[in-house]
């Protein structure tokens, strides 16, 4: 038997190239049907269709070379587990210029029928630590 967490981490690394390569489809069969997502294009969206449809159509074609850090940090037990990780892609600004895109993500995944499935994720932009969002500490 496979260990879960190595199992875990295993599920980002598909979900890294599915994302890479606009495998829509493949990102799909990774997703709970009922999964809600908070991400970098849309707020918070529940269901796996308007996850793709609001969240990774809005970003994965805009997007090159996507890849979560070496080392994530990720823990299972049971049939629920989770998974953390710094990310980074290239991207064209609106200048023409490509730029990279960096940020974290976490994904919360349940063991269904023997598949770890994603139940909520959330894909964030580094936050922003200027006086002028958060005042003066």
């Amino acid at each position: 038997m496979a260990d879960p967490t190595s199992e875990v981490t295993g599920w980002l690394r598909t979900f890294e190239a599915a994302c890479r390569a606009r495998d829509f489809a493949g990102g799909r069969r990774m997703f709970a049907d009922d999964a809600l997502a908070f991400g970098t294009w849309a707020m918070a969206v529940h269901g796996l269709a308007n996850i793709e449809r609001e969240q990774w159509r809005n970003v994965w074609p805009r997007i090159r070379g996507f890849r979560f850090e070496e080392r994530p940090a990720g823990r299972a037990a049971g049939d629920t587990a989770w998974v953390a990780a710094a990310w980074s892609s290239e991207a064209t600004g609106p200048d023409g210029q490509p730029f990279t895109r960096q940020g974290r993500a976490t994904f919360v995944l349940e063991r269904r029928e023997g598949r770890w499935l994603c139940v909520h994720s959330h894909v964030s932009l580094p936050p922003t630590q200027s006086e002028s969002a958060h005042g003066r500490l």
